[in-house]
């Protein structure tokens, strides 16, 4: 969901260092203990230490700044390649993958069918009865958390759950409002307020660490060859992230994209002179319009550009 541009507004490479290279850190740590271990032991690193101290000053600089530098271009490798692979769990696979990726989202639109008439039950209970009960409240919020977390017409599913989360969020302010998520968001960011888009760098910050996460975990496992017990920590690693951590933090990022354009959607109006919904029916038809002209122009006399403020 709008890779390219998340991309380009990440942040200053000093303030994104400290948050990449502690990972990278542990996972070379990791691969030291897993050499060590193959190598009978912390005697291996005593060896290496003693001969270490036995080189001159400059020696001794230029083996740190090396590692220094290992430590940091492999973070930097796996940094980058956090967008793409966040791309592939929403489930944007190559094109050769065209039937599984049909069925899978076939399928998930199938469960979000079944679930359907279950929602619809529990919404009338809960709102045509004065005091539901605990159970019915729950059951209620179990199955609204499952709805937002899934897109509102089948046609627009994904193959993987990750997908449907953000895809979700970006079609609830076409759905209320008649506006293209991704199509008019480089035109909403510059004029939301500082603390607005701080709360979403910081969303999706986090969402992109727990993709790191994951690749680290994966690989873990290239040290199979000095201990065979990598290949658990990394795969848990890696599962734990992909199924708990990520959806999550894919969800909050969702609903901050949300919340932005529900508070924040009229700057669209203002700033292009469009005049602003009067209710609900039109607003959605405005924003189509809207949405439209900003994307390929318009030569119609209507509506009127109302004056700037």
């Amino acid at each position: 969901m709008l890779s390219a541009f998340w991309s380009s507004v990440g942040g200053r490479l000093a303030d994104r260092w400290a948050a990449i290279s502690a990972p990278a850190l542990l996972f070379w740590l990791t691969g030291l203990a897993a050499w060590s271990y193959h190598s009978s032991g912390l005697h291996t690193l005593t060896v290496q230490t003693r001969w270490l101290d036995r080189q001159t000053g400059a020696t001794q600089i230029a083996a740190i700044v090396t590692v220094l530098l290992a430590v940091a271009a492999s973070a930097l490798v796996v940094e980058r390649l956090t967008t793409p692979v966040l791309r592939l769990l929403e489930g944007y696979w190559p094109r050769w993958t065209g039937p599984l990726r049909r069925w899978l989202a076939s399928w998930l639109s199938d469960r979000a069918a079944a679930d359907a008439p279950a929602w619809q039950a529990a919404h009338t209970l809960v709102t045509n009865t004065a005091t539901p009960t605990v159970d019915q409240l729950a059951m209620y919020a179990r199955l609204e958390r499952r709805r937002r977390r899934r897109p509102s017409a089948p046609g627009y599913f994904l193959p993987t759950p990750i997908g449907n989360i953000l895809r979700a969020a970006e079609r609830r302010p076409i759905d209320k409002y008649g506006l293209d998520t991704v199509l008019l968001w480089p035109r909403l960011w510059p004029a939301l307020p500082e603390t607005t888009r701080a709360d979403l760098l910081a969303a999706r910050a986090a969402l992109n660490n727990a993709v790191a996460a994951t690749l680290w975990g994966i690989l873990l496992c290239a040290f199979t060859p000095f201990t065979p017990l990598v290949i658990p920590v990394g795969l848990g690693l890696a599962l734990t992230t992909v199924t708990a951590v990520i959806p999550g933090r894919a969800q909050v990022f969702g609903d901050l994209i949300e919340a932005a354009y529900d508070q924040h959607r009229t700057i669209l109006y203002q700033q292009t002179r469009w005049p602003l919904p009067t209710n609900p029916h039109d607003e959605r038809e405005l924003g189509q319009a809207l949405t439209a002209y900003l994307w390929r122009g318009s030569d119609h006399t209507t509506p009127t550009f109302t004056i700037a403020p």
